[in-house]
């Protein structure tokens, strides 16, 4: 998939995904959201917001109201491609959500998905 067709696609599309990769590994909504937020600055309620709504993804990223320095740190892989190694910002962002969201299903502790123990 171009990049462009990733960057059109509803969040309300994409999020609903994102939540129930994580529920069927045992962790939780909350824990996205929480994720979300850390990653963004976007508070719990305009993510919901976001995902009843019609906002693209690449909206979403691009007007993340604080995106968290951190995220920097944010290191793999994600279908392959090392998320740091990404030149396209936009899709390096979106790639970072991929990845955190990847971690919580492989179990890791929110501290170490927040980069917290850093």
């Amino acid at each position: 998939m171009n990049n462009e067709k990733v960057y059109a696609m509803p969040f309300a599309k994409v999020y609903p995904l994102l939540l129930a990769k994580a529920e069927r590994k045992g962790r939780t909504g909350g824990e996205v959201n929480e994720i979300i937020c850390w990653l963004t600055g976007y508070p719990p309620e305009e993510i919901e917001n976001a995902a009843a709504g019609s906002v693209t993804y690449g909206d979403f990223f691009q007007n993340a109201p604080d995106p968290n320095p951190n995220r920097r740190l944010i290191k793999g892989t994600v279908c392959g491609v090392r998320v740091e190694s990404i030149e396209e910002p936009l899709m390096q962002e979106i790639r970072y959500l991929d990845k955190l969201i990847d971690e919580l299903a492989k179990g890791k502790s929110m501290d170490k998905i927040l980069r917290k123990e850093r």
